[in-house]
């Protein structure tokens, strides 16, 4: 069982930067390929970025690539999201999610994950 905790989020003004934090519980943390997934009001969930249990390989949405960084650090059992550049297109709640995997891959759907965070609303307004 893994239980994921959100934070970092709030109201930032277009082109500024915000840095989300998930904190994973259980020991299970280092064998854990996690996502980033946002949701906007009256749209479907999506991916914006993931990253393996070793923190090797990372994957990114096309429309954040070159904004947004996840890492990770194994020892604090936390992945981070570093945001830049932030558009007003970016504001919607932004959960993390948690896949236990022997594998160093990561994972781009939504369904790929099993454990969820509650989310955190991120906005991105002038």
């Amino acid at each position: 069982q893994v239980q994921l905790a959100e934070s970092g989020g709030g109201l930032v003004h277009p082109g500024g930067s915000l840095r989300l934090s998930c904190a994973a519980s259980g020991r299970t943390f280092s064998s854990a390929a996690m996502g980033w997934f946002r949701q906007a009001p009256d749209k479907e969930r999506e991916f914006v970025a993931a990253i393996s249990s070793s923190g090797g390989s990372t994957a990114y949405a096309d429309s954040v690539k070159g904004r947004f960084t996840i890492s990770r650090d194994n020892a604090k059992n936390t992945v981070y999201l570093q945001m830049s550049n932030l558009k007003p297109e970016d504001t919607a709640v932004y959960y993390c999610a948690a896949r236990i995997t022997p594998y160093y891959s990561v994972y781009r759907t939504s369904n790929d994950y099993r454990y969820w965070g509650q989310g955190t609303q991120v906005t991105v307004s002038s």
